[in-house]
């Protein structure tokens, strides 16, 4: 078991993933083969059974993705997700300490947290590994991600991030403006800049890893240039891009030709 995110990370170095809300293994492949670091696996807002879930993951590994998942509000979908084989899990809605303590627990096994073990499943080989080492493993290389996406999580930022076993934030910029009540401006909005700057701030002052999302390269740019060390593009925003800029270039040429 080897996490190469978490090891970037503790090295200083940035990443970029994509997310996906798909079952697409053929574009997580595709996001492999470009080179990024990581794919987050939807399962709060996307449409995934559990067995198109470990299919997903399972692609990933194949082209040396590491595989994430974001998470449901089921409270069995952190440990269905990690004994699929995800490498790190984001965790949605953490808007106080006890609630990344909760998460932690869910992720780790004992005596850190409370994942029920079993070395059945394909995280453990289906057996081939088992016992304290791929135990101690687990918890070494598993990635705990909180979402920071409300006002109260912005609040509680510093004491969510003590938790011992917490390993970056993720800042949820569009539920942040939705809970700020700036649904139409969105994250653009003066007010809620002011508190995604403070957390920037605040992670610089504290140390800690800050992750968040982004539709394109150049704003995926403006988060490392804020001081991100983790960001996931999305999938669907890119392609959507794309077809818009070819249809929108084959129609002006024809144009031209009439």
């Amino acid at each position: 078991m080897n996490n190469l995110v978490k090891e970037k990370l503790k090295n200083g170095e940035r990443v970029t993933g994509c997310f996906i809300g798909m079952y697409a293994p053929n574009i997580v492949e595709m996001i492999g083969y470009s080179e990024y670091d990581f794919v987050v696996i939807d399962d709060e807002h996307g449409a995934f059974s559990t067995s198109e879930l470990e299919n997903m993951i399972r692609t990933a590994e194949s082209v040396h993705l590491v595989p994430i998942v974001r998470v449901s509000y089921d409270p069995s979908s952190i440990q269905k997700a990690l004994d699929r084989g995800a490498l790190g899990i984001q965790v949605p809605m953490v808007n106080t300490k006890e609630d990344a303590e909760r998460a932690v627990e869910m992720a780790k096994f004992p005596p850190l947290g409370t994942r029920g073990a079993a070395y059945s499943h394909r995280a453990a080989r289906f057996g081939t590994d088992k016992g304290k080492a791929f135990l101690d493993q687990s918890d070494e290389h598993i990635l705990v991600i909180p979402h920071i996406e409300t006002k109260e999580a912005a609040t509680n930022f510093k004491e969510i991030m003590d938790v011992e076993g917490i390993d970056l934030a993720f800042l949820g910029t569009t539920d942040l403006s939705v809970n700020m009540n700036y649904k139409e401006e969105g994250p653009k909005h003066p007010e809620v800049q002011k508190v995604v700057d403070d957390l920037y701030e605040i992670a610089r002052e504290n140390h800690y890893k800050i992750g968040t999302v982004a539709g394109d390269a150049e704003s995926a740019q403006k988060a490392f240039d804020k001081g991100a060390d983790y960001v996931g593009i999305i999938a669907v925003s890119v392609m959507l891009d794309a077809f818009k800029n070819v249809s929108k270039e084959c129609k002006r040429k024809l144009s031209k030709k009439v």
